[in-house]
């Protein structure tokens, strides 16, 4: 199943429950009843721009790293006798780690500043280190680099805790022209849902692309505002326990990596 978006951004109206997001969905006959459109009344379905250099999220869309992130988070609340609400995970999901330390700080009520919050997570870094692949990221990968697709990772984690994520994927992750990391990246100075991270990613491909000629993978809301207020086309790849109900502004939304039809942006086909 797929959801096909409009490209037109609504960044006023963007609310999910709970964590400030919302989207929408409505069907769209001219294709097929699992399809669906912002704009019911286009029945040409949506044509994507071409482009020739793509940038990845990296928690949640390439790694299965999400689960481990909130154990993470919940072994620290646990040690301050406080129980985390449900909609926790999804309130962090996407953000940097000081950005997520000031939204667990004050949901749960911590007595500790995010500051002090970071460092605690940094004891249980060790929970990282057997993360997996997330189905279609190393196809997906491996095809663009390949065929000499410009690729790069565009993360709110920071240097420590993208090492030991990496510790079993480190020749995959060589394919990767350069990783921007904005929890330890001086550059970016407003994590994701600014523009910052995406900007500065596509800055440091040699031949500095226009936005529009960048292609972003993200699995996070917040991911998704980022990279269309950058100017940059996005396929959004949510958790399946994102409820999508309102509105969004991304080009493209699947399931898995595994849908992605690559000559839908003027890349290679598999």
């Amino acid at each position: 199943m797929s959801f096909i978006i409009d490209e037109n951004p609504h960044f006023d109206f963007l609310l999910l429950p709970q964590n400030g997001y919302l989207l929408s969905i409505t069907e769209n006959t001219s294709r097929n009843s699992k399809d669906y459109k912002m704009n019911p009344s286009d029945t040409n379905g949506t044509t994507f721009k071409p482009v020739t250099h793509v940038i990845f999220d990296m928690d949640g869309l390439l790694l299965n790293s999400e689960e481990s992130y909130y154990k993470i988070d919940l072994a620290v609340i646990d040690q301050f006798g406080k129980t985390a609400p449900d909609h926790l995970q999804q309130e962090v999901l996407g953000f940097s780690d000081i950005d997520c330390a000031k939204k667990v700080v004050k949901i749960c009520e911590l007595p500790i500043t995010p500051e002090e919050y970071v460092k605690e997570t940094k004891k249980f870094t060790h929970l990282l280190k057997d993360v997996t692949l997330l189905p279609g990221a190393e196809r997906l990968i491996r095809h663009l680099a390949k065929h000499n697709i410009p690729i790069a990772i565009a993360t709110s984690s920071g240097t420590s805790s993208v090492e030991a994520k990496l510790q079993n994927h480190q020749e995959l992750f060589s394919l990767f022209r350069h990783m921007v990391m904005a929890s330890s990246d001086p550059e970016v100075t407003k994590g994701k849902p600014h523009p910052d991270i995406f900007q500065i990613c596509a800055r440091r491909f040699p031949d500095n692309p226009d936005p529009e000629k960048c292609l972003v993978f993200e699995d996070a809301p917040s991911g998704v505002t980022a990279a269309r207020k950058a100017g940059m086309q996005v396929v959004f790849v949510p958790n399946e326990r994102l409820k999508i109900v309102q509105r969004e502004i991304a080009t493209l939304v699947l399931n898995s990596l595994l849908e992605f039809v690559p000559e839908e942006f003027g890349l290679p086909p598999f």
